[in-house]
């Protein structure tokens, strides 16, 4: 991750490799901000000059052009930057212009950036150009022998030293949101012969230690005593036992409890009903929402937000060993609800509903759960966004509001009751899955009986959870969708 530090100096002064400046598009052609405009003056240039005039450079997202300075700046080079027009600018579009700006750069080590200049008297379009430079400048490279040196160090320019004292925590709050995000996406890009439901968990204890969370991991024989009879079935055929991980965050003074459950299959091979080859590829990725749940609550235990988050993590490896359930057998999930699995690859339901029934137990205000649930949710959203289902409306549109600040895709999906008639069992109290269309309605009203009517959003990030193709700030693989989302929604709304 690159380091990121704040400066108040005017630009033609800024030390770094590149100098990145920002350019709108305005109805007549690309306009530069008083920032552009001055450096543009000192190098005796002419904008309509050196963006080639004629419509080649407009000012729109995805423009750039590279300029030397001649020795007029500090910077041996000035990379102009399309941030779009004024009135459709939002912090999403200013995290794309950062990335441009990171792929554009190449093996520039050192930035200085304005693209979030001039008016930024809140600190989002700051914040926003922070994240996308960082998120976009991620590449996960711990396994090759010479990696890449990748960009070290990144300085925002702030409009003198005025704006320091509000740029401070909001640069803060950006670092500690996108390092989170980036420990996910290390997490879910980890290959499963490093990460299994021991590794994690060890890791969970780890990360929980060092941001001060009480914590307690179980596994054997007290699963068994507490009654987690899902998550025994379903980790039962790996050689590598199922863990449970619950880590707690109490700030003084807290007014609002959240619980936060998160799938974490380390493997997803499906079990005895295996998975074609084609299917197994990339199921390393199915414990994306633990991963993503245990980044949050680490980060927002330093963020010291106000909210107390208890998270749960059940962790298994789906795998076909001679311990294996099979479809036919029946489970008993910890709140006493008998299950028939009627698919071993429908896993995830079963951990979570374990998750769930412990999560109710603690009786917070809200339980939200991230899990890489279905693949009807990517038919019905494409890989691009989360489907979100809830109880209750409020809730539900407090989740939307958040992922919305946050620049995570979600779209809210219904509850539809007379589907709640396919998961009726002839020999238990539910099936974990049926031949019936609809399967992302049908799991998420499968995890509802396991909240006991506390306020509950299911998240499904089957779709955003990985990438299959670099795009802006998200590079190909894991995105640590979910991270910046909880961290928006447990500071509350604004």
């Amino acid at each position: 991750m690159p380091r990121l530090a704040l400066s108040p100096v005017a630009p033609e002064r800024a030390d770094a490799d590149l100098l990145v400046l920002p350019v709108a598009a305005g109805p007549d052609g690309p306009l530069a901000p008083p920032v552009t405009a001055a450096v543009l003056e000192r190098l005796g240039a002419d904008l309509a000059a050196v963006t080639g005039g004629a419509g080649r450079f407009t000012g729109k997202l995805d423009d750039v052009v590279l300029l030397a300075s001649y020795g007029a700046l500090a910077a041996p080079a000035v990379l102009l930057v399309g941030v779009g027009p004024d009135d459709g600018r939002s912090p999403e579009t200013l995290r794309r212009a950062a990335a441009v700006a990171v792929a554009a750069a190449g093996k520039a080590a050192t930035l200085a950036v304005a693209l979030h200049l001039p008016d930024d008297p809140t600190g989002v379009a700051l914040a926003a150009v922070a994240e996308g430079t960082v998120l976009a400048a991620y590449r996960f490279q711990r396994h090759k022998s010479a990696p890449d040196p990748g960009l070290a160090a990144v300085t925002l320019l702030v409009d003198g030293e005025a704006s320091l004292a509000t740029a401070g925590p909001v640069l803060r709050r950006a670092e500690v949101a996108t390092r989170a995000t980036l420990a996910a996406r290390d997490l879910v890009n980890e290959p499963a012969s490093r990460i299994n439901p021991a590794t994690l968990a060890a890791e969970a204890v780890r990360l929980a230690k060092a941001a001060g969370l009480e914590h307690q991991v179980l596994t054997g024989a007290a699963l068994r005593r507490g009654r987690f009879g899902a998550v025994l079935a379903v980790g039962g055929g790996s050689a590598t036992g199922p863990r449970l991980v619950e880590l707690r965050y109490r700030p003084p003074g807290a007014k609002r409890h959240v619980a936060l459950v998160g799938k974490g299959v380390t493997f997803d091979t499906g079990g005895i009903d295996l998975k074609r080859g084609a299917g197994m590829d990339g199921m390393k990725d199915d414990m994306a929402g633990a991963a993503a749940i245990l980044a949050a609550v680490t980060a927002a235990a330093e963020l010291e937000l106000p909210t107390a988050v208890t998270a749960i993590l059940p962790l298994v490896e789906n795998m076909p060993g001679a311990s294996a359930m099979r479809p036919g057998d029946v489970l008993t999930a910890r709140n006493g609800i008998t299950v028939e699995v009627t698919n071993t690859d429908a896993e995830g339901r079963l951990i979570l509903a374990d998750g769930l029934a412990l999560a109710a137990e603690a009786k917070p205000d809200a339980i939200l759960d991230l899990a890489t649930l279905t693949g009807s949710v990517v038919y019905g959203l494409g890989l691009g966004c989360t489907g979100v289902f809830g109880n209750t409306p409020a809730l539900t549109a407090e989740v939307l509001a958040a992922a919305a600040r946050a620049g995570e895709l979600a779209c809210e999906l219904p509850l539809l009751e007379d589907y709640r008639r396919f998961l009726d069992s002839e020999v238990a109290n539910l099936v974990n899955a049926t031949n019936e269309p609809g399967d992302s309605v049908q799991a998420a009203l499968f995890l509802r009986e396991f909240v006991a009517g506390i306020p509950w959003a299911h998240l499904d990030i089957a779709g955003p959870a990985t990438a299959k193709e670099a795009r802006y700030y998200q590079p190909k693989g894991a995105s640590g969708w979910g991270v910046r989302t909880l961290l928006a929604f447990l500071e509350g709304p604004r």
